[in-house]
């Protein structure tokens, strides 16, 4: 405790990172502002169905992660997950197309390009988003809107509004970025989910001691303990982990001879990181636009299930999802054949294998091996929400024991610490930890 208190004492004596982190708390502070400002014509009060809409399924996802705004019909309630969803569509065209993989290789200038793109593409996915909530919220709160607006005219200007709500944070994000410390677009996803976690865990606490979900202080103390466990493991997750061994690489592979000093071959067991729940992610969300929201009740019992994120159906499709984007993701950013030829151009070799083709093979057999496991140590903790609520964990405190959302808010803070620490070491400070500096999530691109 004592160190912590220097530590603060310290960021605080430093003017630049002082500065950088009061810009960030104004900027979140403006962002949990405005997700409380109902859109104009709709009547607060009369939003109670809207709510309850989202208190399970994907729903409940779509309203953490847009800080409760979804819920409130608030102008932000579209939150910043569509320049997420344009963010990954430019990432797989980078990879599959080759003007977009040309413009990649072009620098800086090729990365603006990328970025005008990427907002374009988020303005036209908000143009179709925006109508989809507006009329959902109509059929959920038609007593909401106001007697005297019309309904093409509320829709239009809604749009209007619900558009320029998602790219003004998505501006905020970007000042974050510039001016605070840490990815502003990652920090305002977190803030969004964070603020869910206070009423949930209270929540939790009471249900625990309720004759419906019983268990007590002791099943409470289980559930924090598991939830110690997940984190530790997605803590693991996010940093990634060493280089892997040659020997042990071999032990994958079946050759059991080995000589010479230990090498290293430049293969992570999680080399795809969280991307492959992000892109399964959304893609879970396609049978939410199919039945157009509002319509979930009439759907058949297939999409039902693929509505609902604690059904057998739902987690099975999400880890298998999972499982094949780990190895898409590890084969487009993993190139064996681009691998072998640095190593044989730097001199570098594998003991017992030829360099060229065969160096090729040996480290795509390797990736192929070891990818397997992490893409299901992945799977695992993304489907983790659904399993604590086989103890009965209440499902809003449920979302926080894995997915994508405790993989964000790892991440984010652990690159945030990052840049903290960073800034302490420069200045020949402590840093925020004894055992060293933080790692952060290498290998991830920000959004």
């Amino acid at each position: 405790m004592k160190k912590l208190i220097e530590t603060l004492k310290n960021i605080w004596k430093i003017e630049d990172l002082r500065t950088r982190i009061l810009v960030v708390l104004l900027f979140t502070a403006i962002y949990r502002f405005g997700s409380f400002v109902v859109l104009p014509g709709i009547n607060p009060a009369m939003l109670d169905k809207l709510q309850s809409q989202t208190q399970g399924g994907l729903m409940s996802l779509l309203d953490m992660f847009s800080g409760g705004a979804f819920s409130n019909a608030s102008i932000f309630a579209l939150g910043i997950m569509p320049y997420i969803s344009a963010s990954i569509v430019m990432q797989l065209l980078a990879v599959a197309v080759p003007y977009f993989q040309k413009m990649q290789r072009e620098g800086e200038s090729g990365r603006k390009k990328i970025s005008m793109y990427t907002r374009w593409l988020t303005v036209g996915i908000l143009l179709f988003q925006a109508p989809s909530y507006l009329i959902n919220l109509k059929m959920q709160a038609a007593g909401a809107l106001a007697s005297g607006i019309a309904w093409p005219v509320f829709i239009v200007t809604g749009t209007i509004i619900l558009a320029a709500g998602s790219m003004f944070i998505l501006w905020l994000g970007e000042r974050i970025t510039d001016k605070g410390i840490g990815n502003g677009i990652s920090i305002i996803i977190m803030i969004g989910i964070i603020a869910r976690l206070p009423q949930a865990f209270i929540q939790e606490i009471g249900s625990r001691f309720t004759a419906i979900t019983g268990g007590g202080l002791v099943m409470f103390l289980v559930e924090i303990i598991i939830l110690y466990a997940v984190v530790c493991a997605s803590i693991v997750l996010v940093q990634g982990t060493r280089k892997i061994p040659v020997q042990y690489a071999k032990r994958l592979v079946g050759n059991k001879q080995y000589g010479g000093a230990r090498q290293y071959i430049p293969l992570k067991l999680f080399a795809a990181n969280v991307m492959p729940i992000i892109f399964a992610q959304a893609l879970m969300f396609i049978p939410l636009a199919i039945v157009q929201y509002s319509a979930a009740e009439n759907a058949s019992p297939i999409l039902h299930s693929l509505l609902d994120r604690n059904s057998v159906l739902y987690n099975v499709v999400f880890a298998v999802l999972i499982i094949a984007f780990t190895y898409f993701y590890t084969a487009i950013t993993l190139n064996p054949t681009q691998m072998a030829e640095d190593m044989k151009r730097n001199n570098g070799f594998i003991p017992g294998v030829k360099p060229g083709k065969d160096t090729a093979d040996y480290i795509d057999t390797v990736m192929s091996r070891i990818t397997l496991p992490g893409s299901l140590f992945i799977a695992f903790i993304a489907i983790m929400p659904a399993l604590a609520g086989l103890l009965n964990v209440q499902d809003a405190f449920s979302q926080f024991f894995g997915g994508t959302s405790l993989l964000i808010l790892i991440g984010v803070v652990l690159d945030t610490l990052q840049q903290i620490e960073s800034h302490l070491m420069m200045r020949h400070y402590d840093g925020l930890l004894n055992s060293g500096r933080v790692h952060g999530r290498a290998g991830v691109s920000a959004y």
